[in-house]
């Protein structure tokens, strides 16, 4: 505790400070009483994203509003990491690495899908554009401009924190013949896992709060894995299990379950035991207008914000990001709503608070 105060106090103070300014009910009862996109500015400048979004031009886009709550987004973690200490430090970076992983699919399916034409060298900047400004690192531009599988694999290798996932995980030929959501998969699976084994290293509370997080987060995927696999059927159950994560309340019974799903009774029936994922599946069922996603993004925010009432815990940075993200796509939601006169739809987001 003392070391944490001395070494991170601060930047929890900081991140605390952050965390007050996230969007209240009032915030979202004004925004979805806004008539046009353009007046969703007006109140936004009334809120912590007043900087990024004093200088943006009319009309505004959904677009738009995306790029600016992603840049407070980035603003708000580079205050943290520029000046953060050890373990604090490397913590955070193991946050960035999820978003570069989700960089590096985005450049390898661009690859795949330029394999045998020519790819002017503009399109580089077009490329990096799309790409999560958290996944950014020293070295994806040059992974922008490889012409084929195996030269992006060599180039991750050289010039990617996530050499070492690729290793455990893939070969060179991986790249050519896997679908890039398996290659996904993967990488996550190992992320996940060397992520989940930092933080048990780092002890109480930490240990306790993020393996909470992180073992959600495997399970969640592993859901999502077998209800997306129904649709990819080029995707086998022995493919399946070799993507699920090898951590988590699911794990390895409830995965060895989900294995064998072919529908959502079969799902229901393997994550039954883990009264978390019976109550999301159960309120799916219950409110038709709802995903399973949409379930899961609103059992993750309960998750966060209870990360925050843990004391001198690294988790509550963890938490502060993944609430910042749904706050993006709330905004964008109503954005969207509002653009398209879906004003029925309107309210059907998931609040931070």
């Amino acid at each position: 505790m003392t070391s944490f105060v001395a070494n991170h106090g601060y930047l929890d103070g900081l991140l605390r400070g952050y965390r007050s300014g996230l969007l209240t009910a009032a915030d979202y009862a004004n925004l979805t009483q806004c008539e046009t996109v353009d007046d969703m500015k007006v109140h936004l400048m009334n809120t912590d994203y007043a900087n990024v979004f004093q200088d943006l031009p009319s009309p505004l886009t959904t677009q738009s509003i995306a790029e600016a709550c992603t840049r407070k987004m980035v603003e708000d973690f580079q205050s943290l990491r520029q000046p953060a200490l050890e373990p604090l430090a490397k913590f955070l970076d193991y946050i960035t690495y999820g978003y570069m992983i989700d960089n590096i699919v985005l450049i390898l399916s661009e690859t795949l899908h330029e394999r045998g034409t020519e790819n002017p060298a503009g399109d580089t900047q077009a490329l990096l554009d799309r790409c999560h400004p958290l996944g950014l690192f020293e070295g994806i531009t040059a992974l922008c401009v490889a012409q084929t599988p195996a030269e992006l694999y060599h180039l991750v290798l050289v010039n990617s924190p996530l050499a070492k996932y690729f290793l455990a995980t893939l070969s060179m030929e991986n790249l050519d013949e896997m679908h890039v959501e398996v290659i996904r998969n993967l990488l996550y699976k190992e992320y996940l896992k060397d992520f989940f084994r930092f933080c048990q290293q780092l002890g109480e509370p930490t240990s306790e709060s993020m393996g909470d997080i992180l073992k959600f987060e495997a399970d969640r995927r592993s859901i999502n894995i077998t209800v997306n696999s129904w649709r990819m059927q080029a995707l086998s159950k022995d493919d399946r299990q070799r993507i699920y994560p090898t951590f988590g309340e699911l794990w390895p019974e409830g995965t060895s379950k989900l294995q064998d799903a072919v529908d959502m009774d079969g799902l229901r029936a393997a994550v039954d035991s883990v009264e978390a994922y019976r109550d999301v599946l159960q309120q799916q069922n219950e409110n038709p207008d709802k995903t399973i996603e949409d379930c899961f993004f609103e059992k993750e925010v309960q998750n966060c914000l209870l990360a925050f009432e843990s004391h001198y815990s690294y988790g509550a940075f963890y938490a502060y990001f993944r609430l910042k993200e749904q706050e993006t796509r709330n905004i964008v939601w109503i954005a969207e709503c509002i653009a398209q006169n879906k004003r029925d739809r309107i309210n059907h987001f998931t609040p931070t608070i």
